[in-house]
C-alpha cells in the first residue's frame, strides 16, 4: 500500500485541531462519477464551488477549491472506474474524499511528478492527461492525502481551510 501526506506548515496547526475535535460537518454532498464520462465530469466540482460561493467563501478559496476538486474528478473519470465523491463542508474548511473502485495507482512516486501520465489515447483526445493532475492538487489544497494500492480502490482527499 502506498500512502502520501502533504500538509502545508500553514494548515498544521488547524488540521490537528480538525483531527483533535472531529467536528460534523455542516453540509455533506455526495457524487457519483463514472467511468470515462467526460460529458459529467466536473460537474460535482462546479456545485461544490457554487455552494461555496453562496455561504461566502473568499474568492481566492473558491479558486482552489475549484482547480483541486476538478483535477482530482478528471482522474477519478479518466484513470478509475468511476467511483463517488464526498464533500463535506465545515465552518472552517472543506474536506473532499474521492474514492474510486479502482484499479489504484501503479506508482504513486512517479504519479506525483509533473508530467508524468498513464492517461490512454481516449483521455489525450479529450484534452486531458498532461500529467498535471496531481500536482494541481498538490499545489492548491492545505492537505491532500492519498492511499493508493495496484489493483484495489484509491482515496484521495483534500482539505481547503478559509
Amino acid at each position: 500500500m502506498a500512502e502520501y501526506w502533504n500538509i502545508t506548515e500553514n494548515a498544521q496547526v488547524n488540521f490537528e485541531k480538525f483531527k483533535k475535535e472531529k467536528p460534523e460537518p455542516e453540509m455533506s454532498i455526495t457524487y457519483k462519477v463514472g467511468h470515462k464520462d467526460f460529458v459529467n465530469s466536473g460537474k460535482a466540482s462546479s456545485e461544490i464551488k457554487l455552494m461555496l460561493k453562496r455561504l461566502g467563501v473568499n474568492p481566492e478559496i473558491l479558486r482552489r477549491v475549484a482547480v483541486a476538486s476538478y483535477e482530482a474528478e478528471i482522474n477519478v473519470t479518466a484513470h478509475s472506474i468511476g467511483g463517488n465523491i464526498i464533500c463535506d463542508i465545515y465552518l472552517d474548511c472543506v474536506h473532499i474524499k474521492f474514492k474510486d473502485n479502482g484499479p489504484g495507482i501503479k506508482s504513486l512516486e512517479k504519479a506525483l511528478e509533473p508530467g508524468w501520465s498513464t492517461a490512454d489515447d481516449l483521455v489525450r483526445e479529450m484534452g486531458f492527461g498532461a500529467g498535471l493532475g496531481l500536482p494541481n492538487i498538490k499545489r492548491n489544497s492545505d492537505i491532500m492525502h492519498i492511499d493508493s494500492e495496484e489493483n484495489k480502490p484509491t482515496l484521495l482527499e483534500i482539505i481547503i481551510f478559509y
